[in-house]
């Protein structure tokens, strides 16, 4: 997203119009806005790559105004993402290999935050979305079951259970809790029963409230018992990883869960603190000295060492032009010119990457509770320009000798 639009960024007439009509810019300015292109080259992680903290995800260099003028635009979309990415990459390696559908849009924040959700937990893991609109436009799978609102219309529940069987024949999934679980669970399987009759099959019961754990111990024996061991059992209800990983470990009988407002926007972390610094300028590289916001200097590169049975092991922030033959550099350009340098992948390549790199991250780093470290270091050379530099500032700056 954000490198396409930095290869479409342009002011149009009716942008330059509202800047105008502000009475905050003069005309020479408008004029030479007319004409902005960006011309610049990035270096990026590969979309899916996993990072850890103090790691450059992009680097932009170009002319300043036009690094400048994409600040905003490429921290909102590479902070939101990767916030949701992260957080359903936790569900996904709860799950355990059980599909995990987001059902997040009612409560996102903003329906264009509904759409990066599904894109961002899709990549992460997750079979699909509740989500039509998303499953248009990313061209993601789509689930849906059936609304509170849809049984509680009909005179019985079993009636409703019915009409929908014999509507969504090859896509049945049943929500068994709005009166009683364990009376919706019979009334499912009596249904499911029919369907049989019919040479159909019934894909799921879903539960949506309640002791998760234990309700779908019951409801999975009043399954089995009416010899239905092929219908699954789908949860939802406020899950995150840690519901999730509770629910499993209290024995839930749970096949796939859908995941929500606590996914979608991140309810245990709601927001990923990224930066857009300037690190280096007409080739003098600089930083800065805030408290708690002191940034690394210059172009960098992340170089990652596996050990010998391709896992991840460490990772070094080194300067650009450092080399380390143990290592593989993991941006990669991807800009010059102002130009894309090569094609951009699809989505679906994007998961596979994903998938196959959190494939060889070991378990300590994945753990939800207390997570080990990730060993993350900065080279010899880069810890001598940022000391060299850091000195340079204290005394031209600071006055210190």
């Amino acid at each position: 997203e954000a490198l396409r639009y930095l290869s479409t960024l342009r002011f149009s007439e009716d942008d330059l119009a509202y800047l105008e009509s502000t009475g905050l810019f003069q005309t020479k300015f408008l004029d030479y806005l007319k004409g902005v292109r960006f011309t610049g080259e990035v270096h990026a992680l590969p979309e899916g790559s996993i990072f850890f903290k103090d790691e450059p995800v992009l680097e932009v260099s170009g002319p300043i105004i036009e690094a400048q003028l994409a600040e905003t635009f490429i921290i909102n979309a590479v902070s939101l993402q990767t916030l949701i990415a992260s957080k359903a990459a936790r569900s996904f390696h709860v799950a355990r290999g059980r599909p995990l559908i987001d059902f997040s849009l009612r409560r996102d924040q903003g329906t264009d935050a509904g759409l990066k959700v599904a894109r961002a937990s899709y990549l992460a893991g997750f079979q699909g979305t509740s989500n039509v609109l998303a499953g248009k436009l990313y061209g993601l799978p789509i689930f849906g079951t059936m609304a509170h609102s849809y049984i509680t219309s009909f005179p019985r529940e079993i009636e409703a259970f019915r009409v929908f069987a014999r509507l969504f024949p090859g896509i049945t999934t049943l929500l068994i809790d709005t009166y009683d679980n364990i009376q919706g669970a019979h009334k499912a399987a009596l249904v499911a029963k029919e369907m049989e009759a019919r040479g159909e099959r019934m894909r799921y019961v879903r539960l949506d409230s309640g002791d998760i754990a234990a309700i779908s111990q019951e409801v999975r024996k009043i399954l089995d018992t009416e010899g239905l061991d092929y219908v699954r059992i789908l949860a939802s209800g406020g899950f995150d990883e840690f519901k999730m990983a509770r629910v499993l470990a209290a024995g839930g009988r749970v096949d796939s869960f859908a995941v929500g407002t606590k996914m979608g926007v991140s309810a245990d972390a709601p927001y990923f603190d990224c930066a857009y610094k300037l690190v280096k300028y007409g080739g003098r590289p600089v930083m800065k000295l805030s408290t708690g916001k002191v940034t690394l200097v210059d172009k960098k590169q992340i170089q990652r060492r596996y050990d010998d049975k391709g896992r991840m092991l460490r990772d070094t922030i080194a300067l650009r032009d450092e080399v380390a033959p143990d290592a593989a550099p993991l941006l990669q350009q991807f800009m010059a010119g102002g130009r894309l340098t090569r094609p951009l992948p699809t989505l679906q390549e994007s998961r596979e990457y994903f998938l196959s790199q959190f494939a060889l991250l070991p378990e300590p780093y994945k753990a939800i509770e207390e997570p080990a470290p990730y060993p993350v270091d900065l080279s010899p050379g880069l810890q001598d320009l940022q000391a060299r530099v850091e000195r340079e500032i204290h005394q031209r700056e600071l006055g210190e000798m």
